[in-house]
């Protein structure tokens, strides 16, 4: 009877223990710790709130594709950059493969506990000493070799290796072990900066070919010359970085950074004003001035009337009513959406967060490599800036007039439950 009377009281302790102090028995519910934290906006993002869409042509259809029937979605809430991603900030992307691949070379790393190794960041490299340069002469081209008489780094060494958990086959397949659904990737990060000669004959371009990648008059510029996977993969090492830091700081950390559905920047880009065909409303793309609203080609031949001969800064001109600067003109703009005609398809597509994302294999048909690109740029004519207006080019591609900017997602504000963090424009 006293081993029952034991047991019984073992049972009644871990029941006990199992329920919420105060709980006197009862279903109270387990909350988190801290219900009221609000994770910070991520830098140079702005709040785009959710709301409804009415997407397609709302003027003329400039390049007579048929590929943009008049629809109505719902759009969640979502953070965007401001801007297209620099110069600066696709550099501190490239700047860091080239670092983490020189620490791995010279065994600059830590134990962890699990007897794994990571690379030790507070390791510095000097890169102008004799001997590391010995150790690294792999990553530069000989001086014989470069043209100008003494060796410099080779940025085709610049590869970015990474993994990623493919959550939507994994959901597909719920017998298979979750090791089959991790990808790996390894792509070159160095923006191509022979688009600017390449793409343009009998154009002297070579000029800005050589400096606008490096040169710090272009800091501020879009960063072009980058394909459909290298701006996936810039996305992908943004959410790492970020992730690194709060995890280590023990700091909650919620969603990713990637590229917008094509939905998702057609609602940016109204700012909130249904059916206008520019980002500042229109008709006209000149103010009453006549001081041009974005940077385009305003006639035949002639390029710098708007300001810029090639791109600009990317927060030249004013932003829209959401805080979003340049996205009619400039550069045109990935987006994570498959080009087919029939995208638009009442009967095809979701009426709520619309996208249509198919996976690129190795043996897929040049067809099905088509992304759309969205905004125009600084080489087209006005019609081609129109919100509505949808282009694609190929996504292992790059060109001088196509860059990208990020979207973030955090749900519960995405979905109107939470406010956006302090300080984020409305």
């Amino acid at each position: 009877m006293r081993k029952q009377s034991l047991s019984i009281a073992v049972v009644a302790m871990l029941f006990a223990s199992c329920g919420k102090p105060g709980s006197q028995g009862q279903v109270v519910g387990d909350y988190n710790t801290n219900p009221g934290y609000r994770p910070p906006t991520p830098v140079g993002m702005v709040w785009v709130p959710a709301g409804y869409l009415r997407t397609g042509y709302s003027d003329q259809d400039v390049q007579n594709a048929l590929d943009a029937e008049v629809r109505n979605v719902q759009v969640q809430g979502f953070y965007m950059d401001a801007t297209e991603i620099t110069n600066a900030e696709y550099r501190q992307f490239t700047n860091w493969v080239r670092d983490s691949i020189a620490h791995t070379q010279l065994q600059h790393f830590v134990d962890n506990e699990d007897g794994s190794q990571r690379i030790d960041w507070k390791q510095k490299i000097n890169w102008k000493d004799a001997d590391v340069q010995d150790q690294l002469m792999n990553l530069y081209i000989p001086a014989e070799q470069s043209g100008w008489g003494k060796k410099e780094f080779d940025n085709s060494k610049l590869v970015y290796n990474f993994s990623y958990f493919d959550y939507e086959e994994a959901t597909k397949n719920p017998g298979k072990p979750r090791t089959d659904f991790v990808v790996k990737k390894s792509i070159s990060s160095y923006p191509d900066t022979a688009v600017w000669v390449r793409q343009f004959n009998y154009s002297n371009n070579e000029p800005i070919a050589l400096q606008y990648n490096w040169s710090p008059t272009f800091n501020e510029y879009p960063v072009v010359g980058v394909t459909w996977f290298q701006a996936n993969a810039f996305a992908h090492w943004r959410t790492q970085l970020w992730r690194t830091d709060r995890e280590g700081r023990k700091l909650y950390f919620e969603g990713y950074f990637a590229l917008p559905s094509e939905t998702q920047w057609e609602w940016a880009a109204r700012g909130g004003r249904q059916l206008s065909p520019y980002p500042w409303g229109g008709p006209y793309v000149a103010n009453q001035k006549g001081c041009y609203l974005a940077n385009f080609k305003p006639g035949r031949g002639d390029y710098a009337a708007d300001g810029g001969l090639y791109t600009t800064r990317a927060d030249a001109y004013w932003a829209n009513d959401y805080g979003l600067f340049n996205m009619s003109g400039n550069v045109a703009e990935w987006t994570s959406t498959t080009y087919t005609v029939s995208a638009y398809d009442r009967n095809f597509l979701s009426d709520m967060n619309p996208d249509i994302n198919i996976k690129i294999k190795d043996s897929d048909p040049a067809w099905m490599r088509r992304k759309v690109v969205k905004g125009g740029s600084w080489r087209d004519p006005a019609p081609f800036l129109q919100i509505q207006n949808r282009d694609y080019e190929f996504a292992d591609t790059a060109k001088a007039y196509i860059g990208f900017r990020n979207v973030y997602i955090r749900t519960a504000e995405a979905i109107g439950i939470a406010e956006p963090a302090p300080g984020t424009r409305k």
